[in-house]
């Protein structure tokens, strides 16, 4: 089969969810042409999704040594290093995208979120405001602001960093959510379920918004609809970082069976 086909029909599966044959898809590629940069990095696309973070990181390794200044494949590796719980590498990733080009907005907010994960939150949001500095209606950006504000207590500057983002992009799913991860924390659960039910008209496999709506209908002692929604969480979430919270439900789960 032509090496395109291959690309073509790997895209395909990825888009669609189908890793394993993403996966043989692009392997086959890699066989073929393994100087083929972009083979490597969707290669390593298909290994995050699948949770096979070390391999990912491989191929988007050979990727980056085939491609030093391709921005694309810089982004790919940075997020699977940070998700696989390097911050130090991903934060060397990130910063060599913007060495390659300052105005790189989202390589900022990238840094960001890093800093953020190892409780660095003034440097945190240093960095989201450098990059609102270059685009100011990021929403990536804006959202970042929103969680970090949130973390520090800081609730009503949260709302208005969250709904700015729904005004530009009334359709960001992920902004929904932190509103109604926000609702929830403030036991304003009604609001909170909304919210998740429109993240969910969004983006149906929002996995961490059934989650939340599992965890509302417990606090609302309604066991049945909690287990769907756990159920639901289970089915859509797979990232390999996940996998102690999917234990966790998953216990859950068993629990609400016996109950019930």
């Amino acid at each position: 089969m032509d090496l395109q086909e291959l690309l073509k029909q790997g895209r395909e599966a990825l888009e669609i969810g189908d890793y394993s044959v993403a996966l043989v898809r692009f392997k086959r590629v890699v066989e073929g042409a393994p100087d083929n940069v972009q083979a490597h990095q969707l290669l390593g696309e298909a290994l995050v999704e699948a949770g096979h973070l070390r391999d990912a990181i491989t191929a988007l390794l050979r990727a980056r040594e085939l491609a030093p200044q391709d921005i694309d494949v810089l982004f790919d590796l940075g997020d699977a290093y940070f998700e696989d719980h390097h911050p130090e590498k991903a934060l060397e990733v990130y910063q060599s995208i913007l060495a390659i080009d300052a105005t790189a907005a989202d390589a900022w907010v990238s840094l960001g979120l890093v800093h953020f994960s190892q409780e660095r939150v003034e440097k945190a949001e240093e960095c989201y405001r450098q990059a609102l500095a270059i685009d100011p209606e990021s929403v990536f950006a804006l959202n970042s602001l929103g969680d970090t504000a949130f973390a520090q207590g800081h609730n009503d500057e949260a709302l208005a960093y969250y709904r700015q983002v729904i005004a530009l992009d009334p359709q960001d799913a992920q902004a929904h959510f932190n509103l109604a991860e926000m609702y929830y924390d403030l036991g304003e659960l009604a609001t909170a379920a909304s919210a998740c039910r429109e993240t969910l008209r969004l983006d149906p496999g929002f996995a961490f918004a059934y989650l939340t709506l599992g965890n509302i209908c417990l606090d609302e002692e309604k066991p049945r609809e909690a287990l769907q929604y756990f159920q639901e969480f289970l089915l859509h979430e797979h990232a390999a970082d996940a996998a102690e919270i999917r234990a966790e439900v998953a216990a859950v789960i068993e629990g609400l069976k016996a109950e019930l």
